[in-house]
């Protein structure tokens, strides 16, 4: 990835609502070259989509917390994040090494809601439950620093 694409997923991931004026300013770039830069970008799938940052607490869901899973029976089909797909309250699934197979970023309204939603999961995907409650985030959706010169082909080395 070139230098200036880098700057512009830099830019984008700190204000993913920024304009291409702003960007073609940042840069140095016109506004058209930014544009098909960011076009290009969207297409190989640097940049996979926007979102707008909630407020959890403000729309009810003030409870977050981290469940970590395994199956119940190790023979069992890694099937999970499909069974799990449907619960809308889970936020994030991660593929995880360790004793767990996944762990579930969830978001609920109150520890009622969580002990309904642990027992749903259970019974959802025939797992063992183990849950981290959040008590504060003192900073959540951080813009990655990215290195000059390094792609994925690199990182994965």
């Amino acid at each position: 990835m070139e230098e200036i694409d880098r700057r512009i997923v830099s830019l984008l991931a700190r204000d993913g609502r920024m304009s291409f004026t702003d960007l073609a300013k940042e840069t140095g770039l016109s506004v058209s070259a930014v544009h098909q830069r960011v076009r290009r970008l969207e297409k190989r799938g640097v940049i996979r989509g926007y979102a707008a940052l909630v407020d959890y607490d403000e729309i009810g869901l003030p409870l977050t917390a981290f469940i970590s899973i395994k199956p119940i029976d190790p023979a069992a089909p890694d099937d999970a994040p499909i069974r799990l797909s449907h619960i809308s309250a889970i936020e994030a699934c991660h593929s995880v090494a360790g004793d767990e197979s996944y762990i579930l970023k969830v978001r609920v309204a109150s520890p009622i809601a969580l002990e309904e939603l642990l027992q749903q999961i259970r019974a959802s995907a025939n797992v063992s439950t183990r849950t981290t409650i959040v008590l504060s985030t003192p900073y959540d959706y951080r813009a990655p620093e990215i290195e000059p010169g390094l792609t994925g082909d690199d990182a994965e080395r």
